[in-house]
C-alpha cells in the first residue's frame, strides 16, 4: 500500500488507508482480544502501516490492545497516532457501571478534559505505558471544541517542544468540525489534522475552510468518518442507519438513498464512492476507517481498491447532491 509523506515533515509517512482502532475499545459492542488482534493482522497483511487510537476509546482498552497487536512488528515499519486532551482518572465508585460514552467497558475511570502542558505530558506518558511501545509517532489534540484557548496556548506549545526534541514526530488536532481545525492550521505550528465526518459524500463543509487552509499552509489532512458513523456504510442505507452516532434524520436517509441510486447507475456502491470521494482533493493525505475484525478490514481494503468512475462526481454535482472543488 502506498505511503504518503506528511508535507512539511516527510519523516512521517502515512499509508493512504489508515486503521482506526476505536472498535478495539469495544465501541458499541464487546470484542475479544483475539478478534481485534486478527483485525490488526489483516490490516498489516494488506499493507496498512498507519494505526490510530486514543485514550478515549474504551477508557484505554484500544491503546492496550493496539500496542499488544503491534509490539512484535518492526517498529520502523509502522506509524501510531494517539490523542491528548482527555486524561483518564480512576473512578472506583463507578467501576460497577458500564462506560456511558458508547464503549462496552467498565466505567472504572472517568475522562477529565485537560489541555494544559501537564495534562498533555501525563496523557502521553500514560498512552506510552498502555501501548507498551517505545514511542508515539503522531499526537493529536482530541476534540478541543470548547477549549481553544488552552489547547492553542498550552497544549500545542507542549507538543511542539516534544516534536523538536524528537520525542514525537508530528503533531495535530482531530475534531468532528472543520472551522476550528482550519484555525489550528492558520494560527499554530501543526503538521496535520484529522477531520471526522465533515468531508464526506453527505457533507462538504471542509471544502470551504479547512481544505483550502491546509493546502495553503502545507498541512496534511487525514479524513475520518467517511461513512458519517454508518449512514454511508451500506450499498443502500437502512431505515435504522446512524448519522453522527444518532439515528439518521429522514431527509438525510433520503439524500443518501438518492446518492446510492446514482452510484449504482455508474457501476459502483455507496461505500465505495464514499471512500473514493475524499481522495479527490489534493490536500487529503490519508483516510482512516474504523475496523474491528479481519472481515471488516478485508472489505474496507476491497472497497478502497475499487476504481470509481470519474464521471460519477459531475453526475452527483449536477443532481445537487455534492459539491466538488480543489
Amino acid at each position: 500500500m502506498k505511503a504518503v509523506a506528511v508535507p512539511r515533515r516527510p519523516a512521517v509517512q502515512l499509508t493512504e488507508l489508515g486503521f482506526g482502532a476505536s472498535q478495539g475499545g469495544n465501541l458499541y459492542r464487546a470484542r475479544s482480544d483475539e478478534e481485534f488482534a486478527a483485525a490488526v493482522d489483516a490490516a498489516w497483511d494488506a499493507g496498512i502501516r498507519y494505526f490510530d487510537t486514543a485514550p478515549h476509546y474504551g477508557i484505554g482498552l484500544s491503546e492496550r490492545r493496539l500496542g499488544a497487536a503491534l509490539r512484535s512488528r518492526p517498529r520502523h515499519e509502522f506509524v501510531v497516532s494517539t490523542k491528548v486532551g482527555r486524561v483518564l482518572v480512576p473512578s472506583p465508585d463507578t467501576a460497577h457501571l458500564t462506560d456511558p460514552e458508547g464503549f462496552e467497558v467498565a466505567a472504572d475511570h472517568r475522562r477529565v478534559w485537560d489541555f494544559s502542558r501537564d495534562g498533555v505530558l501525563r496523557s502521553l506518558e500514560s498512552s506510552l505505558a498502555r501501548t507498551g511501545l517505545d514511542r508515539i509517532d503522531v499526537v493529536y489534540l482530541h476534540d478541543p471544541d470548547e477549549h481553544w484557548q488552552q489547547a492553542a496556548a498550552e497544549a500545542v506549545p507542549a507538543l511542539v517542544e516534544l516534536r523538536d526534541q524528537g520525542v514525537i514526530r508530528a503533531i495535530g488536532a482531530g475534531m468532528n468540525q472543520s472551522p476550528m481545525l482550519a484555525r489550528f492550521v492558520r494560527e499554530t505550528d501543526i503538521d496535520l489534522v484529522m477531520c471526522a465526518g465533515r468531508f464526506t459524500l453527505l457533507e462538504q463543509g471542509a471544502l470551504h475552510d479547512l481544505l483550502p487552509a491546509a493546502a495553503e499552509h502545507g498541512v496534511a489532512v487525514v479524513i475520518a468518518g467517511v461513512y458519517n458513523s454508518g449512514l454511508l456504510a451500506r450499498d443502500r442505507p437502512s431505515a435504522n442507519a446512524t448519522y453522527n452516532y444518532q439515528p439518521a434524520p429522514v431527509e438525510l436517509l433520503e439524500r443518501a438513498t438518492r446518492i446510492a441510486q446514482i452510484c449504482q447507475s455508474y457501476g459502483t456502491t455507496l461505500p465505495e464512492a464514499a471512500l473514493a470521494y475524499v481522495r479527490t482533493h489534493d490536500a487529503v493525505t490519508c483516510t482512516v476507517v474504523g475496523m474491528g475484525s479481519a472481515a471488516q478490514v478485508k472489505e474496507t481494503v476491497r472497497r478502497a481498491g475499487v476504481d470509481v468512475p470519474a464521471e460519477l462526481w459531475p453526475a452527483l454535482t449536477s443532481a445537487g447532491l455534492i459539491h466538488c472543488g480543489q
